[in-house]
């Protein structure tokens, strides 16, 4: 099945802007995580947001070949596709699911992420109507990030729920750490201490889940008491690491041998010729301040380029750095090559990737335009042509 990602997308590839996605690479990380972690540790394998932009469904039949027992996406369209493609791992719906769609996921398999009473309610009569007893849901815990979850204070009311559901089994619990990469954030230790408390209630309360998870990338690098017995990693699958913070340094994590996963290329659709101070690009916010050889490449902001790295960014053509110049456009991006020898129209530009010992990271471009990587790699947009690499 993957090769026949591989091979369509090799195929069907003809606009000379594309991103590569190395299957091994993924691969790599994933045993990376799973030697740090230890074999008592279940990995669900963040695949929400198309993978991060890698695409969810070829990175699925990856990690799945790979051992991968559980993945986590947002919602039931993002899940449908990995069934029909033969996904049969365990899918955890991480922001639960919409009034109509209980049915569905319970026909698919799926594992809904719950915290309200209607959600049991709903989950209770459809697993009823599809003689579905011991349905395993898994429970979310608002433990201070103030986003999904129940309260502390309605938690009681919805074991009570709980227990007059029989069509329902409590399998896991769950919360969400909203600083898990500042080790001297206090909140993260309340978030914690929260925790304990919902756990202890559900234990009073007759329930004993056997799955605890809270512990995102960040967590599961720096905080090993975050990790109970399943973790949910996203950005390290993909070959990233945010570095840790202390007293509002950055400070050395506990760094994984991890290999970005995807690169971004394009290729020089032309060179121009240009004199010294001359505006170039909309707005003319870029002057030339000799004579100079400016290359026109084939992308802008619609591939998902962040208008931010106009005159900020660089890219790699021949081994070397090329500076972007001028404000990226929808359609085109302008570098110049003054520096570059034998540059040439058709020559490859790297926006992410490595080359000639030399690299640009989706951290830089992040870095540059004031975001995080997450955003970087999934803004890059459908247009764009993955290539899988096996």
């Amino acid at each position: 099945m993957i090769n026949a990602f591989v091979e369509s997308s090799i195929r069907t590839a003809t606009r000379p802007t594309w991103a590569e996605i190395s299957l091994a690479a993924l691969r790599q990380n994933y045993c990376a995580l799973k030697q740090h972690l230890g074999v008592q540790i279940n990995i669900c394998a963040v695949i929400k947001a198309d993978a991060y932009g890698h695409g969810a469904t070829p990175c699925a039949l990856a990690l799945q070949e790979e051992g991968s027992d559980w993945f986590g996406v947002t919602s039931l369209d993002e899940a449908i596709p990995l069934r029909d493609f033969g996904i049969r791992a365990r899918i955890l719906l991480m922001t639960g699911f919409w009034p109509g769609e209980q049915e569905e996921l319970i026909r698919l398999d799926l594992t809904p992420t719950i915290w309200t009473l209607d959600q049991v309610s709903l989950l209770e009569k459809s697993s009823a109507a599809l003689g579905r007893r011991a349905y395993p849901v898994h429970l979310k815990i608002d433990t201070g990030m103030g986003r999904l979850g129940v309260s502390l204070e309605d938690l009681p009311q919805l074991c009570a729920v709980l227990h007059t559901s029989p069509h329902l089994r409590l399998e896991g619990v769950s919360t969400h750490l909203a600083s898990s990469e500042v080790l001297d954030d206090p909140s993260v230790d309340e978030q914690l201490r929260a925790f304990d408390r919902a756990r202890a209630t559900l234990r009073d309360s007759g329930f004993d889940p056997s799955l605890i998870h809270l512990a995102n990338t960040s967590a599961m690098l720096s905080r090993r008491q975050t990790w109970h017995n399943m973790v949910r990693p996203g950005l390290a699958l993909y070959g990233y690491q945010l570095p840790v913070q202390r007293n509002g340094n950055q400070m050395p994590g506990n760094v994984l041998p991890l290999q970005p996963v995807l690169s971004w290329k394009t290729r020089i659709l032309s060179i121009r010729n240009i004199p010294a101070n001359q505006a170039i690009g909309y707005g003319g916010t870029y002057r030339t301040r000799s004579s100079s050889r400016i290359a026109v490449l084939p992308l802008g902001y619609a591939d998902g380029l962040n208008r931010q790295l106009s005159s900020r960014g660089r890219v790699i053509i021949r081994g070397n750095y090329a500076p972007i110049v001028g404000r990226i456009s929808m359609d085109l991006t302008l570098v110049d090559v003054t520096a570059i020898p034998g540059a040439s129209e058709g020559d490859e530009a790297i926006l992410i990737g490595a080359s000639g010992g030399i690299e640009v990271s989706a951290h830089e471009h992040a870095e540059l335009c004031g975001t995080i990587p997450y955003e970087i790699l999934c803004a890059i947009s459908k247009r764009v042509p993955r290539r899988y690499i096996p």
